[in-house]
């Protein structure tokens, strides 16, 4: 396999903006725990159209996930990322497949819309003292399984089943790391069987991943200097903003 020939009728010039924005989506997601899924497909669906993005992320978030996850290490909470995966997995291999063959657009837009709920729901229930337990939070993963098989910019989902769950701060962005680099395992795999990661798949991955890997490191010095009510808000804002970027793109 060529990875050159999936750079292919691409200029130098085209791939800047691709690298400027795969390492500011690493900061950003560094900072906040989610931002690659909904930035990246902004500068990738001009240059190769819609259907390689998911698989392109899916290879290059393991770089950024695994780099999150080395800085991040010892905020990983290790108990609910097991009950996240054990189960978000079987669910995760069904979203992926059924991406191979359905559009996610109506997937996208109950995503969104449920998403921007999501942030005063959550208000809601913490203001009344309610939270998510171990129980909510397989639940939630149940169905989060199939949403991030098959889409692209749904980590949100799990940054509010974490937050519902009391993980707090850098533990946030940690944890999510650590559950993101299995699952994104099983959606390669997926997508390797199915025969959708090309050349080009491959080479933009390659580029968008290698470039980013800085980006965590560079986000540590601010989560590490953050206080926790600061940074749930960003993460707040951050939510809120991917619903309305999912709804967006359905409705477009």
């Amino acid at each position: 396999m060529n990875l050159f020939a999936g750079f292919h009728d691409i200029s130098f010039w085209q791939l800047i903006p691709v690298a400027g924005v795969a390492l500011v989506a690493s900061v950003v997601g560094g900072v906040s725990g989610y931002g690659t899924g909904a930035l990246m497909p902004l500068v990738l669906v001009p240059l190769v159209g819609a259907e390689p993005v998911v698989p392109i992320i899916a290879i290059s978030a393991m770089f950024t996930n695994s780099s999150r996850v080395f800085a991040f290490l010892k905020y990983v909470d290790w108990r609910r990322t097991a009950i996240v995966l054990v189960m978000a997995v079987p669910t995760c291999v069904l979203g992926a497949w059924g991406y191979t063959r359905l559009s996610s657009a109506g997937a996208a837009l109950v995503i969104g819309g449920m998403l921007i709920l999501s942030v005063p729901l959550r208000r809601l229930l913490k203001y009344h003292g309610v939270k998510v337990g171990d129980v909510g939070l397989a639940l939630g993963s149940f169905g989060y399984g199939v949403v991030v098989g098959g889409t692209a910019g749904s980590g949100v989902i799990l940054l509010s089943l974490l937050m519902a769950a009391g993980v707090e701060g850098a533990g946030v962005i940690a944890t999510d790391a650590a559950i993101s680099i299995v699952v994104g395992i099983v959606k390669i795999s997926v997508f390797g069987i199915a025969g959708v990661i090309t050349a080009q798949v491959i080479a933009f991955a390659l580029l968008t991943g290698l470039v980013a890997l800085p980006g965590a490191f560079l986000a540590k010095t601010f989560v590490e200097r953050m206080p926790v009510h600061v940074h749930t808000a960003i993460l707040d804002v951050v939510v809120l903003l991917g619903g309305i970027f999912l709804v967006w793109g359905a409705v477009h």
